[in-house]
């Protein structure tokens, strides 16, 4: 385990580009120079200088400063989304899949009718519904993340259920809710901590391009997508408008996908089995 941890540069890297990342979200109000609603008479779309290390917008607000508030308003929506999806579809996935029958088979097949649609598409028609909010995008993005974990919860909850420690304990008088929270959820956990990585990567896009659209956090609030809507018609003449924001979004979907990526490769045991058997004998 300590060699593949040491060798992980995808977990390294990615720890590290989510680490700078939550800094920059809860350090905003301090490593930002200027308020990101503060607007600059006289000084729109000006190009980066050492006042203004990535330039201002169409209307004169420094353009680091929001950039460095739009990673508060990214993960401000992304972690509780994944948060709530995750509590509520591990629950789903657990309880469906160590029980079966007819509830079982209910579950997945709304979880197929949701996985039918693009999620974009009901992200945009839910939004539409509720209304543009935080909080709306939160209860959204969370409903259409749900039926990931819930399956994937429920996948792992069938392989454990037949295993002969969980028919032992059940022999001798363990209740259905001890079984699940002693002996089936570890064991689902190690899918679930990758999968949640993967979602917040997601979740990030999603919110981008449901800001970008109008339907995601409303103006004034600093935005990623907000940014890249409101700069892409200034685009030829000033392009750090959108440059700022496009990268921070790349940045912080790379950062939680390698993170991801490395914690799937270090709880794989095929990986870890094949460094073992790899030498010969001596």
């Amino acid at each position: 385990m300590i060699p593949s941890l040491r060798d992980n540069w995808s977990l390294w890297i990615g720890a590290l580009i989510v680490a700078v990342l939550g800094v920059v979200a809860l350090g905003a109000p301090w490593l930002a120079p200027y308020a990101p609603t503060h607007i600059f008479p006289g000084r729109e779309m000006a190009a980066p200088s050492a006042r203004f290390p990535l330039g201002t917008d169409e209307v004169g607000r420094d353009i680091l400063s929001r950039v460095l508030y739009g990673a508060r308003v990214s993960l401000g929506v992304a972690i509780p989304a994944v948060g709530l999806a995750a509590v509520v579809g591990v629950a789903l996935g657990v309880t469906t899949g160590y029980l079966g029958g007819w509830l079982d088979l209910l579950a997945m097949r709304v979880f197929d009718v949701l996985f039918a649609f693009p999620p974009i598409l009901l992200a945009i028609a839910l939004v539409a519904a509720l209304g543009p909010s935080m909080l709306n995008l939160v209860i959204t993005i969370a409903l259409l993340t749900l039926p990931q974990f819930a399956v994937i919860a429920r996948s792992a909850t069938l392989a454990v259920r037949p295993q002969e420690f969980v028919q032992a304990g059940l022999a001798l008088g363990a209740s259905h809710r001890r079984m699940i929270r002693v002996h089936v959820l570890p064991n689902v956990a190690p899918a679930l901590v990758v999968q949640v990585a993967l979602s917040l990567s997601i979740v990030i896009l999603v919110e981008a391009a449901l800001s970008f659209l109008g339907l995601g956090t409303q103006p004034p609030a600093p935005s990623w997508g907000g940014m890249l809507s409101r700069g892409r018609q200034y685009m030829v003449i000033a392009p750090w408008l959108v440059l700022a924001p496009g990268l921070a979004i790349m940045l912080a979907v790379l950062g939680f996908n390698l993170l991801g990526d490395g914690q799937r490769d270090l709880m794989d045991p095929r990986r870890a089995s094949g460094r073992t058997t790899s030498k010969g004998p001596s």
